[in-house]
């Protein structure tokens, strides 16, 4: 599996499996399937309210703990340096692990400064071993890396063929933070499975619209987590390392960015308030 130094030296897969909107009746066997299939890293969060079903997954492997990397989140609700402090202890139990791979806040709502003092003492003390955020726009991840002591590693953001986050790159590369992508399918809007771009590309290689949008992004040297409960997809996603995009494709892939999301705004009240009480 391909991966990627993040700036504290630490390595990870540049591909994993996620588990939002996972039903956690069915996390442990979706797992369990991904491991089957090869994946190592596996992205949940408190929120998702699965991470039981990915610790008994790993635990039941009967594969060592050292070879996978797990990621998890503290939700809004947690925020602050007390709660957060418990919270992460409760993933640990929740994920039968000893300590957690990459931790992040996964909303900037909320005492996320009070958040982050947690997970910075949660790093010193072991219990993690990357730190970072998710959903951090240019504003607010600008103002954090001034004001902590340990710059994220990661900003996990919506990112996509349609959204590829050129402008937050750029304060990224600045500060050393990898960039790491949820949906990275956009969920399938804008007809992204109909994309005659993508189709036409996938047909010089015999790859999938998915596959294509997946390869793009890794040569971009974004992380991705693709999701899906069927295994036979899990497959078709995992299957990104035997061709390689060519600059022209490359090029026609990034002139389809629209720079905005597809599905909410971070900046609008509405959406904050939604979140807030989620």
């Amino acid at each position: 599996m391909q991966t990627l130094k993040l700036n504290n030296g630490v390595e990870m897969p540049i591909l994993g499996y996620g588990v939002f909107l996972v039903d956690p009746k069915e996390c442990e066997r979706c797992v369990t399937d991904a491991i089957d299939t090869g994946y190592r890293m596996i992205d949940t969060a408190q929120a998702y309210y699965n991470e039981e079903g990915v610790g008994a997954a790993v635990k039941k492997s009967g594969i060592k703990r050292e070879e996978f990397f797990l990621v998890t989140k503290v939700w809004i609700t947690n925020s602050g340096e007390e709660k957060a402090a418990k919270s992460i202890d409760e993933s640990l139990k929740k994920l039968q692990t000893d300590y957690i791979d990459l931790l992040l806040i996964h909303q900037p709502f909320g005492d996320y400064y009070g958040t982050y003092r947690a997970m910075e003492k949660a790093y010193k003390d072991g219990k993690v071993r990357a730190i970072g955020v998710s959903n951090f726009f240019p504003d607010r991840y600008v103002d954090l890396c001034n004001f902590v002591e340990i710059k994220p590693m990661i900003n996990q953001m919506e990112t996509h063929i349609f959204q590829q986050q050129k402008t937050l790159r750029k304060y990224m590369d600045k500060y050393n933070t990898q960039l790491m992508s949820w949906s990275p399918m956009a969920r399938g809007e804008n007809n992204f499975f109909k994309n005659e771009i993508l189709k036409s590309i996938g047909e010089k290689y015999n790859k999938t619209v998915a596959q294509v949008a997946l390869r793009f992004l890794i040569q971009e040297d974004v992380v991705v987590i693709p999701k899906s409960v069927h295994k036979e997809r899990m497959k078709e996603n995992f299957m990104l390392f035997d061709f390689e995009l060519t600059k022209e494709d490359m090029d026609e892939i990034r002139n389809l960015d629209k720079g905005e999301s597809l599905f909410v705004n971070h900046y609008s009240p509405e959406f904050a308030e939604y979140i807030i009480n989620y």
